[in-house]
Formats: C-alpha cells, sequence, structure tokens
C-alpha cells in the first residue's frame, strides 16, 4: 500500500491557524515580524535564502509555530511579533492599493516615502479604503485582526467626515441622513449623525463603510460632493499634516479604538 499523501503546506499552515494556536505561514511570519514585505518574503524563499527550524525552505506557506526558528541569509530572525498602527494622514490623489496599472499613485508607496528604514519590513494592510481624491486618516497595520475589528460593521467604530458640497447645507436636507436614507442601489444605511459645518460643508459621523457611501448618501439628499476628508476614526483624531504618519501607543489602539493589541 502506497503511504499516505502528506496535506500541501498552505492546507497544513491554515489548519495550524484554525486550531486558534499562534501558528502562521512562514511568508506571512516574516512580513508581520518586519523582517520584509510578504513579496520579498516570498522572493526570498523561493530562492533559498531562508532556513525554518534547521532545513532550507523554499515554499513561502511552509507552516511555523510560536517556537520556529529561521535564519534569512544565514543570520537569525525573530518571528516573534507585535500589533503596531500607523495614522497616516492620506494625500489626494492616491489609491489604497498595492499597485495600479495605470501607474497611478497609492498610499503604501507614499507611506514607503516617509517610514524609517526598520519599518519597511513590515507587510502594512491598509484599513478600509479612501477614495482616490478623498483625503484625511487613514490606518495602516500588521495585524489582520485590528483590520477585521476596524471595518467589520458589528464593531460599530465611528468615521467622522466632512465633506464640501455644491449645494447650500440646510438642516432639513440632513434628517433623512439621521433616519438612514435608501441609496441608488436600494439598500439603506444606518442612520448616521449629520450636521452642517457652514453653508456648504457637512460633518457626517458613519459606522459602516460601503462603496463611495458618504457621496452617495449625500447625492440622494441633493447636495453632490466636491471634497472629502476624513478627520477621526473612532476616538482617534487625525493630528499628523499630509503625507506624515504617527505610530500609536497601545493605549491609544485600546482606548480610543477598541482593540486590544498584541504584544510579543
Amino acid at each position: 500500500m502506497p503511504p499516505p499523501k502528506r496535506a500541501p503546506k498552505w492546507l497544513e499552515a491554515a489548519r495550524v491557524r484554525a486550531t486558534g494556536l499562534s501558528g502562521d505561514w512562514l511568508s506571512r511570519a516574516l512580513a508581520r515580524a518586519g523582517v520584509l514585505p510578504v513579496k520579498e518574503a516570498e522572493d526570498a524563499i523561493r530562492a533559498g535564502r531562508v532556513r525554518l527550524d534547521g532545513r532550507d525552505e523554499t515554499e513561502p506557506m511552509a507552516p511555523v509555530h510560536a517556537d520556529s526558528r529561521a535564519l534569512l541569509d544565514g543570520q537569525p530572525v525573530s518571528l516573534k511579533w507585535r500589533t503596531r498602527v500607523l495614522q497616516f494622514h492620506k494625500p489626494t490623489g492616491t489609491l489604497t492599493h498595492g499597485t495600479d496599472r495605470q501607474g497611478r499613485p497609492t498610499v503604501f508607496d507614499a507611506l514607503r516615502t516617509v517610514l524609517p528604514a526598520d519599518m519597511l519590513g513590515y507587510g502594512w494592510h491598509a484599513v478600509g479604503r479612501l477614495d482616490f481624491d478623498t483625503t484625511g486618516l487613514l490606518l495602516f497595520t500588521n495585524d489582520e485582526k485590528f483590520v477585521g475589528h476596524a471595518t467589520a460593521p458589528e464593531t460599530h467604530l465611528p468615521k467622522r467626515y466632512v465633506a464640501k458640497v455644491g449645494a447650500k447645507v440646510i438642516d432639513a436636507k440632513l434628517e433623512p441622513l439621521r433616519r438612514g436614507v435608501k441609496l441608488d442601489d436600494g439598500e439603506t444605511v444606518r442612520p448616521a449623525k449629520a450636521r452642517p459645518r457652514g453653508e456648504d460643508a457637512v460633518e457626517l459621523v458613519l459606522t459602516e463603510g460601503k462603496f463611495h457611501q458618504v457621496k452617495r448618501m449625500l447625492n440622494v439628499v441633493g447636495l453632490p460632493t466636491l471634497e472629502l476628508h476624513r478627520e477621526a476614526v473612532g476616538d482617534l483624531e487625525l493630528d499628523v499634516p499630509v503625507g506624515a504618519y504617527r505610530e500609536l501607543s497601545d493605549d491609544e489602539v485600546k482606548t480610543k479604538l477598541n482593540f486590544e493589541p498584541r504584544s510579543s
């Protein structure tokens, strides 16, 4: 009888994670710990530059555990990690994507230009999306659980926006937004906090993040959006200049974003 086939390494890694243990796969573990971004980690592993637990490893999805030992180019690297969260002031004219076929700049390009060398090895995840022409607070993290927490509608984490609009703002136009309006696709969105910020600007606070939601909500009530800016997420206020970033403390992540960060 032939020996049973061994499960592929990606499946082994998935099973490890399903147990709830602190396991992962190799390329993502390297990126989460700040050794190499995912794509660079995959290339290094396939090129034979990585040893895992005393053996050469060329499979990026090889499973790793909390006590796994790794070498990169013969030098030991730590796979221990902690939750890191950055606030970044997104400039206009940037995509919240890793790459763009048209060659347009992305928020990852902008972030890399201001990060110090010791933070370039992380696999940074943008937390949610802001439109190409929208500015303001965008969070980045190395922790996928934080991404899920901050973007899940069930979390009810508020996001505060200010929109400059192409019509005069009167309170009566905002009342439907406070009750929950039906969008152009027929879906009704949650009630939002809405108030004027002058004759041509509206402040909206949402607890969900549907595609182009702010612009679509304002369009429904006859207030077309000309400019859009995100001022806050949770109790975290944007406090850095355009194109700059700041790392949040663990206490800020806990108290302002209601998330318990992992410590190494």
